[in-house]
């Protein structure tokens, strides 16, 4: 490992900078990530591990970046500013010195309403020190600045582009839609754009002056920074509008059914073309990881199976069931000739068949002149018989809804409609679903998910699905190794370009192969105490933790599921946790007392976790075999009576695949220099960290 602390087991806190409540900023902010680097190495951590830093725009999702390489403007410390420190900035100082005030207490973060001011107050100080004399000075500093980062131009260009069509999404611009090289150079020269690319660019060049300096006193304090790298872009990100030959928009990334999205999901970001990206001499991704390199000693690449092999979803899509693995083997048609199966039963297989019953009882609470519009529009009948194909013209859920819908809405039916048209949707779209094998290039075919449960399936013989099963086991065999292949030639290069120690999140169905290549290439990977279990086992007994992988990163908790106190009062198995914990606890002096700490703890595993039985908890999990083990922030804030939430539901940062006024905003209870003055609670976190001595 190629990080400060690599010669030592380390323990850290995981946070997003945004979460930081402080006395000095209305969120969290570049410079308070030095000042959580001095409290860190005060309770014995080595390590801060932040979620991405990205400008996101409007979007409160850190992992909806406009760019892979500009940092949010939200994290600026205004006051910080050089051009803040004159008299002609002093109103605008008192305005940034406002936003705490009016900012700064509330449960969550409002995220828009901070970034909106500050970008407002960013305005004004730029217009006013890039006049004169002096601000002609200013300016050519930026011009220099933009030529050592060549990004910059871009990024400005589409944001200011962004900003006067509306905040529209690129493809829905009136002009400027394709970008290239001749474009960007283009309006970074032209006069009319000047004043809005030059802001932007200057306020890049402050944060990345800001950030870098925190992270470089943070690593002077002895303690990494780990970054966090999103493997997929935006669609609306100024990297797919310009770099458009390296993203393939006709799909979007996502991840296959499983216990807890049975439809699968669908991430709506584009994939890789990595033919292209390799072409290039994959200069996309040398540069991102130079860009983070200037500030980070460690990072962590966010769903790493990506570089492997991606599920891959249909634009016209409107969830995850009907994506594939890419790259995959697929099955042919001379392959399926083979097995005795013509083009009629392969059409049988790849397209859904749908009884005329089916469709009557889809539309049945539709008037009769619309579910006449609606045969006509999706379907196509086969010969004379009660049986009946999608046109060849649909090519997904999204398509199936539109029509519906905007028939609908042409009926001018209105409400009355709406609950049958959705339930129409909903039975059309399940229908949909119902292919035995998926079509994904012409002539070229993947079993679906839940091919076994569809309606062709149940209609073939014994002999039949034991051939074709076989056939599908085959191929799925031959495209782990060309994933084990993709993964290591891809990783080699990114792990070879930069000095930061590179961190997998590999969660998921993880393929035998990606262990192999990780472990091959030093990327240590992510052990979850909840998830990191025996599945093959009878009930699942959770690994025990003296059996970690030595080169790996556990954690209690992450910031997609429930932290550690909803998870033990909502999900866990505890009485097979509580012994687990104590277990753990022979490695110390007693279970209540070490080192002069007491712990009031139950002797059964209690239903509430309470402070005292939280740290214990995490106590007991630092004596993980893993190299690091890091907290999430409000895991350790649960160790106090006084900094945890009533509602551990309220520490929540995200539910994946939900859309909410709460996701991302989490900001914690106390004070920064709170937890730096409060002794008492430094003591139980430095008596945690010692369990990793």
């Amino acid at each position: 490992m190629r990080f400060i602390n690599a010669d030592k087991r380390t323990t850290g806190l995981a946070l997003p900078l945004l979460a930081l409540r402080t006395g000095r900023g209305p969120c969290g902010e570049f410079p308070d990530l030095s000042s959580l680097a001095g409290l860190a190495k005060s309770w014995d951590m080595d390590i801060i591990q932040l979620l991405p830093v990205n400008d996101t725009g409007w979007q409160t999702s850190p992992y909806s970046a406009l760019s892979a390489f500009a940092l949010n403007p939200v994290y600026l410390r205004i006051g910080d500013l050089p051009e803040a420190k004159t008299t002609e900035a002093a109103e605008a100082t008192r305005k940034a010195e406002a936003l705490i005030a009016e900012f700064g207490r509330s449960a969550k973060v409002p995220y828009s309403m901070i970034l909106e001011a500050k970008l407002g107050i960013l305005a004004d100080l730029w217009n006013s020190a890039s006049a004169g004399e002096e601000g002609e000075k200013l300016v050519e500093a930026v011009e220099a600045w933009a030529r050592r980062n060549a990004w910059v131009k871009a990024y400005a260009c589409f944001v200011e582009l962004k900003r006067r069509f509306g905040g529209k999404a690129w493809w829905e611009w009136p002009e400027y839609g394709t970008a290239d090289e001749s474009l960007v150079d283009t309006l970074w020269g032209s006069r009319e754009f000047a004043s809005g690319t030059r802001f932007r660019a200057w306020v890049q060049m402050r944060a990345f002056e800001q950030f870098a300096s925190a992270c470089a006193e943070s690593r002077a304090l002895g303690v990494d920074i780990m970054g966090d790298i999103p493997i997929l872009m935006n669609a609306d990100s100024a990297d797919v509008w310009f770099r458009r030959t390296l993203f393939d928009t006709e799909r979007s990334a996502g991840a296959p059914p499983d216990m807890y999205s049975h439809l699968g999901q669908n991430w709506g970001f584009p994939l890789y073309r990595w033919d292209a990206i390799e072409r290039d001499g994959f200069s996309f991704w040398k540069e991102r990881l130079a860009c983070a390199d200037q500030f980070y000693t460690m990072y962590r690449i966010d769903h790493v199976l990506g570089f492997f092999r991606i599920w891959a979803i249909d634009k016209r899509e409107r969830d995850g069931f009907l994506g594939y693995f890419m790259p995959e083997f697929t099955l042919s048609y001379p392959d399926l000739d083979a097995l005795g199966f013509d083009a009629g039963r392969i059409r049988w297989l790849s397209r859904p068949h749908l009884p005329q019953g089916a469709i009557e009882e889809a539309m049945s609470g539709l008037p009769w002149q619309l579910r006449a519009d609606l045969l006509e529009k999706l379907f196509t009948r086969i010969d004379s018989e009660p049986l009946y194909l999608f046109a060849p013209g649909i090519g997904g859920g999204v398509e199936i809804a539109s029509i519906v819908r905007s028939s609908v809405e042409v009926s001018g039916r209105g409400v009355e409609a709406e609950s049958a048209a959705n339930h129409c949707v909903d039975v059309l779209v399940s229908w949909w679903r119902n292919r035995t094998l998926q079509e994904v290039a012409p002539g070229q075919f993947v079993a679906t998910w839940e091919y076994r449960e569809t309606q062709a399936w149940g209609s073939l013989s014994v002999h039949e699905k034991t051939r074709l099963e076989a056939l599908i086991s085959l191929r799925k065999g031959e495209s782990i190794a060309l994933w084990e292949k993709t993964g290591r030639k891809i990783l080699k290069v990114l792990v070879a370009s930069v000095g930061m120690q590179a961190c997998a999140e590999d969660l998921g169905a993880v393929p035998h192969c990606v262990p192999a290549v990780l472990g091959e290439l030093g990327i240590p990977g992510l052990r979850v105490l909840r998830w990191h279990r025996s599945w093959d086992k009878e009930g699942a007994p959770y690994v025990p933790l003296e059996e970690y992988p030595e080169e790996s990163i556990a954690c209690m908790s992450v910031h997609d599921s429930t932290n550690l106190r909803q998870w033990w009062e909502e999900e866990a198995d505890r009485l097979a946790v509580w012994v687990v914990a104590k277990e753990a606890s022979r490695a110390f002096a007693s279970t209540s007392r070490d080192g002069g700490l007491s712990l009031d703890l139950p002797e059964a595993a209690p239903q509430i976790l309470g402070p005292d039985a939280a740290l214990f908890l995490m106590r007991a999990f630092s004596t993980a075999r893993s190299r690091c083990v890091v907290y999430p922030l409000q895991d350790l804030l649960a160790a106090s009576a006084l900094y945890r939430e009533a509602n551990p539901a309220d520490e929540r940062i995200n539910v994946p695949g939900t859309m909410s006024d709460t996701n991302w905003l989490y900001r914690m209870k106390p004070l920064l220099e709170e937890l730096g003055a409060d002794e008492a609670f430094s003591a139980r976190m430095a008596w945690l960290s010692a369990g990793r001595r």
